[in-house]
């Protein structure tokens, strides 16, 4: 066998031995600098053993805030952001005047943040991340990470933002017309300054003309006033839209008097 390989070898199966010593050992000091040797190389899935045994052994000692800001930071670059996130707090909860709880308790709230999924899965991780964020801010006003917090939290409100306003398009597309008219009017009472207000007024418009026209007779008048009210709505917020023209179609076929914003101006 070649020497550099017996070398490599040495050198592993040393290292191997190094470990499972320390893991066996009841000597504190030496599992300590094993894991913090681990620690430095970023060899996470080492380090974190011993961290597991010493955070149990040193519960109480004045080593006990160390170990557990290195253990908690050993998930955290394993980017198990669940685990991560729960320890990261724990030291923050145990440890609230540390040096360390700053970083910790934005990195938490950046866990759940990390584990927010895509728009479209269950978004109970992303309000979770934004509680987490403003918690974080509450506490640390003055942080230098306010503005990153801030950042984050405007990321994953528009991820919710754009949750609802596609789920309620969808009832749109499925021509569901008054499940429609009902959420994208909600959607407009929860974010009145969306970048889909455009849309959302003409999907509600036309949404409204079209549960109209499919209403029984008793019930048609009152959808038919609604979706005129829409229709000026849309017109008087978006004069120069690309879908004016079609707006103003859609009233004309329905026999309404065409709308124009000019109408109503004051000479």
């Amino acid at each position: 066998m070649q020497p550099v390989l017996l070398l490599g070898l040495s050198l592993l199966l040393s290292g191997c031995s190094e470990y499972n010593k320390a893991l066996k050992s009841s000597d504190l000091d030496f599992k300590l600098r094993t894991a913090e040797k681990y620690y430095a190389k970023e060899q996470w899935e080492k380090a974190i053993p011993l961290y597991e045994e010493l955070v149990a052994l040193t519960r109480g000692t004045s080593l006990s805030e160390g170990i557990q800001f290195h253990h908690a930071k050993s998930y955290y670059g394993m980017k198990d952001y669940t685990l991560a996130g729960y320890y990261l707090g724990h030291f923050v909860r145990t440890f609230p005047t540390s040096e360390h709880a700053e970083e910790c308790g934005f990195l938490e709230a950046y866990c759940h943040y990390k584990n927010s999924p895509q728009y479209e899965l269950d978004q109970t991780d992303t309000r979770a991340a934004i509680d987490a964020l403003q918690l974080f801010l509450i506490r640390y006003p003055n942080s230098s990470l306010r503005d990153s917090c801030n950042a984050l939290v405007d990321q994953l409100r528009d991820k919710l933002e754009l949750k609802q306003f596609t789920g309620a398009r969808q009832y749109h597309k499925l021509r569901n017309y008054q499940a429609a008219v009902n959420s994208l009017e909600e959607f407009l009472k929860d974010w009145p300054n969306t970048r889909f207000r455009e849309e959302t007024l003409y999907l509600i418009m036309e949404s409204g003309f079209l549960l109209a026209d499919n209403s029984i007779i008793s019930k048609r008048d009152e959808r038919r006033e609604r979706a005129i009210r829409s229709y000026h709505n849309f017109v008087l917020a978006y004069p120069e839209s690309l879908r004016i023209a079609q707006a103003h179609r859609m009233a004309q076929e329905r026999d309404i008097q065409r709308f124009s914003p000019e109408r109503t101006s004051t000479p």
